[in-house]
């Protein structure tokens, strides 16, 4: 057995923490998995792993043999993929992760552009809003909107995210169009609960970023979504406090109505994160590079 697959396999094992998720990782069988560990063992001479019911550990000599087989793995992958790449184009597997709306809505098309010219190349790309261990998930690259809060990751800025205001023209002639922030007080507002602030909306005036005004909204519909925000707001269903990106159609095309256009919203930066360290393949500087230059010109 290629000793290259013997050590993929213990990689992998170690970075998710078991052989069943080692073997979702590499797309084969658990059994095969742990076979090809005990095999480099075997070839080795040594123990790797301390295998339990529940998980695996490293031993010492697993400790000091995952300390540089990634490396090793990354770079084999590199020269090979280098020498290939030049005639055939990118192949091999990309795993991407994103938040769920950002992804649906701007990272999916991002991906699409991107591996089009490189039919041999895969996309593996998983959208959650929750905190994602890049080294557990075995992500190649994830899109992050906001700081990043662990030093484990080195970042790469893409652009900010702008968020607006805005309502059906049905819904402002029932209701009034707000003229003041605190005119919000009055009006049925669609709540995004995956915003940090929440029901509490905060604005800036125009130009004048000293002039604040924040405001405790009342939430007559509360999601955890802003692609159903925005849907809700279409409907005439209240006021949506949404990233620009998710509403420009709408906008440009009079469904939603632009409101407080005197005032702004504080704006988030939009990143693509790697573990600090990492010797990049080249298909992942390239996809960094690509999101770049497609960020400029999609925000």
């Amino acid at each position: 057995m290629d000793i290259s697959d013997q050590v993929r396999a213990f990689v992998a094992t170690v970075q998710t923490g078991s052989f069943t998720g080692a073997a979702e990782r590499m797309g084969i069988s658990n059994r095969l998995t742990s076979k090809y560990v005990a095999e480099l063992e075997q070839r080795l001479g040594v123990r790797l792993l301390q295998r339990t019911t529940r998980k695996v550990g490293l031993t010492p000599a697993g400790e000091q043999l995952m300390a540089r087989a990634p490396a090793w793995l990354d770079e084999m992958e590199e020269m090979l993929g280098a020498v290939s790449e030049e005639t055939r184009g990118f192949s091999g597997t990309l795993r991407i992760s994103a938040p769920v709306t950002f992804g649906e809505v701007f990272v999916t098309d991002l991906l699409r552009q991107f591996s089009a010219p490189h039919p041999e190349l895969n996309v593996d790309l998983r959208l959650s809003d929750a905190y994602v261990d890049l080294a557990a998930a075995g992500i190649d690259l994830a899109f992050r909107v906001g700081t990043p809060t662990t030093s484990s990751v080195v970042a790469r800025k893409l652009g900010e995210i702008r968020s607006v205001m805005a309502a059906a023209p049905a819904y402002l002639d029932r209701h009034g169009t707000p003229a003041h922030p605190e005119d919000l007080r009055t009006h049925a507002c669609i709540v995004d609960t995956n915003r940090r602030t929440g029901t509490h909306w905060a604005l800036h005036r125009r130009n004048r970023p000293e002039e604040t005004a924040s405001v405790d909204v009342v939430g007559r519909f509360m999601v955890n979504s802003a692609r159903i925000a925005r849907d809700l707001a279409v409907a005439g269903e209240g006021i949506v406090f949404a990233p620009e990106f998710i509403l420009r159609e709408d906008l440009k095309e009079g469904r939603l109505v632009p409101l407080l256009r005197d005032y702004d919203a504080p704006t988030s930066p939009l990143s693509v994160v790697y573990l600090e360290g990492a010797r990049l393949p080249r298909k992942v500087r390239a996809l960094i590079d690509f999101s770049v230059g497609h960020a400029k010109a999609k925000l």
